[in-house]
């Protein structure tokens, strides 16, 4: 490794070998604020939410010894009844459950906006949140209010501590489960006409999978990822991905590699459920307008046609008249899946994938002389798929007349994911600097309890942000064989003019820093040229540091600074958090 271009920039010098000691003295992330905020009543609520959080030692015990999932799912019902509810009552939701691995918030994305468009009230619960946990429950596209959210949070929380039974292993529910359960009280409350739910993690014994009556069901692209939960082989995924099938109730899959979807099949055939495979959304189009999407990215368009097809049977099944016109029917092979409808979408579909958003994910914001590029890509076929629409942006984005270009890549990966081989994806965007930092937003994060996170502590998610330094410098030495998306024929979206630009390296070209937070990585990656973004000076010492002194004055004298922000939703999220404030109000 070049370890002359390699470096760590933490409060104060730190060494991959001193990082234990040094950083352990400024943990305190637990802390509580001594003075009392006006939104402090919402604050000590996330702060009583995350202490159903999995602290890290147990954790790592729960990894080596899993209870037995469907006793999970069965202790699910239990909170379920003890918040004051009966499995029944899921029933008039008129529930959309989508899981997958790649892509499911997304489509649920887009599926809630097109049936919002008819004039429906919707709620929406997905995982997980950018910026504030209240977004993962949200009425009419919107997150619900900090005071909505404070009023169901206690209700529920006072409600499930005078039922639990101090004999019990496991007297309260988890973070995710909580949220699930608050999610079905908020619906049920606000009277929303359908509930859109994403999937956790799991599927057949995910928390949501205790709803009994689904209106209809959506599978998105399956890859390998969790794969400590739900298997290390794409059919073991597959299986738990279908357990979200109902006897009886429509389900819809996007195009599966052959293996997967023999096992998404036989497990819907097992239970007469009845399982569609969606025809491309070029099918859709033919005959008609291109459908715009409020997404960018080649991969959306797979998204956006399984949410046509989950809303449309959504529509059919409460008696819309208005749910696309159907065109000529397209036979299925023998032995496949049957086609889904190819259909004519409406004024009101076409609206609904218009005008959709989605924060985070393949997401540009102009600032000046830096373009950020937003997407949460965590998975190997995500990452795919981020580093296609980042090529594809640049190819797009204006020149400067003069001047240089800088492309700079942030990046964090948490969990049992593969950093090495998502680090080897991004290899040919020809990255100037690799900048690597924790999911947190700032060092001193008492204040925003959204972004606390208990499951990890700081000591490991810093080393973890030093192996990544290194796996990218061992990447950059070896010389990564040929882009693998450079052969024409092979680019997806496009034909080889889609290659970047001539993009010769500077000398700094191997340059990896990481530092302790994302506000300080910002600071340097910015040096004050982000028109909205202007923190308080970095503390003194912070950026002293040769590399970092040489690449503060190519990022000042550069005309044009290209972001990609990438490897984990949660630094996404706290890099909004810092970009756009608007969003933490």
């Amino acid at each position: 490794m070049s370890r002359a271009r390699c470096h760590a920039l933490f409060l104060a010098a730190v060494s991959p070998r001193g990082a234990t000691t040094r950083v352990a003295v400024r943990r305190g992330l637990s802390a509580w604020p001594v003075l009392q905020e006006p939104d402090m009543e919402y604050q000590d609520a996330v702060r009583t939410l995350n202490t159903l959080q999995t602290n890290a030692n147990y954790l790592e015990m729960v990894k080596r010894k899993r209870g037995d999932p469907q006793t999970q799912l069965e202790a699910m019902k239990l909170y379920l009844v003890r918040s004051g509810l009966q499995v029944e009552d899921l029933d008039q939701l008129n529930i959309i459950h989508i899981t997958g691995t790649k892509g499911k918030g997304s489509t649920c994305a887009f599926t809630e906006r097109i049936l919002r468009s008819y004039g429906l009230k919707t709620g929406f619960f997905s995982s997980p949140h950018l910026v504030q946990v209240r977004e993962r429950i949200r009425i009419n596209g919107q997150p619900i209010s900090s005071e909505l959210f404070t009023k169901h949070f206690w209700r529920l929380y006072h409600r499930l501590e005078e039922t639990k039974d101090d004999s019990s292993c496991v007297s309260m529910p988890g973070y995710f489960r909580f949220l699930t359960l608050m999610a079905f009280h908020v619906f049920l409350q606000e009277k929303v006409d359908l509930a859109v739910l994403e999937v956790g993690i799991g599927g057949a014994y995910d928390c949501t999978n205790i709803i009994r009556k689904p209106v209809v069901c959506g599978i998105t692209s399956l890859g390998i990822d969790h794969t400590g939960l739900l298997g290390d082989t794409m059919e073991k995924i597959a299986w738990q991905k279908g357990g979200i099938f109902k006897s009886g109730v429509p389900a819809f899959t996007v195009l599966q590699p052959d293996e997967p979807l023999a096992v998404l099949r036989d497990r819907a055939q097992q239970i007469s459920c009845p399982l569609y495979l969606c025809p491309p959304l070029q099918a859709l189009e033919e005959g008609g307008p291109p459908l715009t999407l409020g997404l960018e990215g080649e991969h959306q368009r797979s998204n956006a046609a399984l949410a046509l097809q989950v809303a449309r049977c959504w529509l059919q099944q409460k008696g819309y008249q208005d749910a696309g016109e159907l065109k000529a029917s397209r036979p299925s092979l023998p032995g496949q899946l049957p086609l889904a409808p190819v259909f004519q979408p409406t004024p009101r579909m076409q609206q609904g994938l218009r005008h959709t958003e989605w924060p985070g994910r393949t997401q540009l914001l102009r600032r000046g002389p830096l373009t950020w590029y937003l997407d949460g890509a965590h998975t190997t076929s995500s990452m795919q798929a981020c580093v296609r629409w980042f090529r594809q942006a640049l190819h797009r984005c204006e020149r400067p007349d003069s001047g240089s270009e800088v492309r700079v890549l942030l990046f964090n990966s948490t969990g049992d994911r593969d950093s090495a081989a998502l680090l080897k994806l991004l290899q040919p965007c020809q990255f100037d600097y690799a900048i690597f930092c924790p999911n947190l937003a700032e060092m001193a994060s008492t204040d925003n309890a959204d972004q606390q996170n208990f499951t990890v502590t700081l000591d490991q998610v810093l080393l973890r942000c030093l192996a990544h330094q290194q796996h990218w410098s061992r990447l950059h030495e070896e010389q990564v064989s040929p882009d693998p998306w450079s052969t024409p024929g092979q680019e997806q979206d496009g034909p080889a003019s889609l290659l970047l630009a001539p993009h010769p390296p500077h000398t700094h070209s191997a340059s990896s820093l990481v530092f302790s937070c994302i506000s300080h990585a910002l600071q340097w990656i910015t040096q004050g040229r982000d028109p909205l973004f202007q923190p308080p000076s970095p503390p003194r010492g912070l950026l002293a540091h040769p590399v970092a002194d040489s690449g503060a004055m190519v990022l000042q004298e550069a005309a044009a600074i290209h972001v990609l922000v990438t490897g984990s939703l949660h630094l996404v999220g706290g890099v909004l958090k810092l970009l756009e404030p608007s969003l933490s109000q």
